[in-house]
C-alpha cells in the first residue's frame, strides 16, 4: 500500500479527536463577545484544565465521562475569571457538541479511504460528544469506527486506551497509524506501539518524554503523501 518503509503493513489510521480533528477553540469562537477580551485566556485555561483532571481522574481511579470533566474545568476557568453566568456557561458546554473541524479533515480522509486505508477514532470524549461531534461535521461515512475511553474507564495516555483500538480493529499495533495534535498523545501511542504521527500545528516544541513521533506534520493534509509515497 506504502512504499515508505515508516508505513509499510499499515491498514488503518486512527485519529484522535480533540485538537487532532476537532479545533476545541470554536466552541469558544462562538461566544467570543460575551467573553470579551479574556475570551482566548478562557478557551486555553479550559483545555489545560480539562486535561489536567483527565491525568488526575486516571491516576486517582476515580473516573467520570468527559463530558463531565469539561464540565468542570469549564467551571474553573470561568471561575478563575470572575464570570458568573450560568446562561452562557451552558451555551458554551452546547457548542462543544458543535466544535468545526479543522478545513483539510473531510479532504483528507477521502484520500485516505481511496488509498484504502481504514479510518477509526480513538479519543477521551464520550460515545454521545464524539457522535456529536463528527455528525455535526459531517464526516459520516468518512470515518468507519469510533471508539471512547469509557470502555475502558481510564482516560490517555494508558495503554489500555491504545490496546482498545488494536483489538477492535482486530490489528496489531504496527498495522495502525496513529494521529494526534498532542504530543504527550504521540508519546502514548508510540509507547504502545504504533506508528504514531504529530500534527503539530502551532509549531511547538516536543515534550520531554521517551516514544517521539515516527512523523512530525503541520497539518492532516499532508499525511496521505505518506501513503501515496
Amino acid at each position: 500500500m506504502s512504499t515508505n518503509p515508516h508505513f509499510q503493513g499499515v491498514r488503518a489510521c486512527v485519529f484522535d479527536a480533540y485538537g487532532t480533528l476537532f479545533d476545541v477553540h470554536s466552541a469558544i469562537g462562538r461566544h467570543r463577545q460575551r467573553l470579551g477580551d479574556s475570551a482566548t485566556q478562557v478557551s486555553n485555561l479550559w483545555r489545560s484544565k480539562q486535561l489536567e483532571y483527565t491525568w488526575l481522574r486516571s491516576l486517582m481511579e476515580r473516573h467520570a465521562d468527559f463530558w463531565q470533566v469539561t464540565s468542570d474545568a469549564l467551571d474553573y476557568a470561568l471561575d478563575s475569571f470572575g464570570i458568573d453566568d450560568v446562561e452562557l456557561m451552558n451555551d458554551l458546554m452546547k457548542s462543544y457538541l458543535r466544535l468545526d473541524c479543522y478545513p483539510e479533515v473531510p479532504g483528507t480522509l477521502r484520500r485516505l479511504k481511496v488509498i484504502g486505508l481504514q479510518t477509526a477514532i480513538l479519543s477521551n470524549g464520550s460515545p454521545v460528544m464524539l457522535d456529536a461531534a463528527v455528525t455535526n461535521s459531517g464526516l459520516e461515512g468518512l470515518v468507519d469506527r469510533t471508539f471512547s475511553v469509557e470502555e475502558v474507564g481510564i482516560y490517555k495516555p494508558a495503554p489500555q486506551v491504545y490496546r482498545l483500538a488494536s483489538e477492535r480493529l482486530g490489528l496489531a499495533a504496527g498495522e495502525i497509524a496513529f494521529l494526534s495534535a498532542n504530543a504527550w498523545d504521540i508519546a502514548g501511542a508510540a509507547n504502545f506501539g504504533f506508528r504514531a504521527v504529530w500534527i503539530n500545528r502551532f509549531d511547538q516544541q516536543w515534550e520531554r518524554l521517551p516514544f517521539g513521533p515516527a512523523f512530525e506534520l503541520k497539518s492532516l493534509a499532508e499525511l496521505p503523501v505518506l501513503f501515496e509515497a
